[in-house]
C-alpha cells in the first residue's frame, strides 16, 4: 500500500508539469495530454479506466500518482434550492461553494482561497478571514461538483 503523501497528485499539475512528471517516470510527453484529457475533460480518476493509455502506464501510475480532491465536510440544500458545499482543504481550513438557482440561470460562488476578505453574508468562508490561495488540485473538485 502506498502512502498518499509520497504520491504525486495529478490534479495539481499543469500540462508542462504533467509532461515533466511523465518524463520522470519514463513516459513520452504526449502521455501528459492524454492524462489531462482523462482527468479534466472526462472526469476520470481511475487509472485502469483510462483506456487509451498503454497498459504498462496504467499499471505504473498507482505506484507513483493519485487523484485526490478535497473532502466534502458538509453538503446542504435549502428549501429555495440554494446549495452549499463545505470542503476540507487541510490545516484546519475549509472553503465553501454556493450554488444559487435563479429562474433563467444559476449563480455559482467558487472561492479560490481558504478564507476570504469579501465576507459575503451567505458564505461561511469569508467569516474565517483570509488564510491562503488554493492549489489547482483543491480547486478541481469544487468546479466539478454538481
Amino acid at each position: 500500500m502506498n502512502n498518499a503523501a509520497t504520491l504525486t497528485n495529478l490534479l495539481g499539475l499543469s500540462i508542462p508539469q504533467l509532461e515533466s512528471f511523465c518524463a520522470n517516470i519514463g513516459e513520452k510527453p504526449f502521455r501528459a495530454r492524454q492524462l489531462a484529457r482523462w482527468l479534466h475533460k472526462n472526469g476520470v480518476a481511475d487509472f485502469a479506466a483510462m483506456s487509451d493509455l498503454a497498459k504498462s502506464l496504467r499499471e505504473k501510475l498507482p505506484a507513483v500518482a493519485h487523484v485526490q480532491t478535497p473532502g466534502v465536510i458538509h453538503d446542504n440544500t435549502a428549501q429555495d434550492g440554494t446549495r452549499k458545499w463545505l470542503f476540507d482543504v487541510g490545516n484546519g481550513n475549509a472553503v465553501e461553494s454556493v450554488f444559487i438557482p435563479e429562474t433563467d440561470r444559476g449563480t455559482l460562488c467558487v472561492s479560490s482561497q481558504a478564507g476570504c476578505a469579501v465576507n459575503c453574508r451567505f458564505c461561511s468562508t469569508g467569516k474565517q478571514g483570509f488564510a491562503r490561495n488554493l492549489s489547482a488540485s483543491e480547486d478541481k473538485k469544487r468546479r466539478n461538483k454538481k
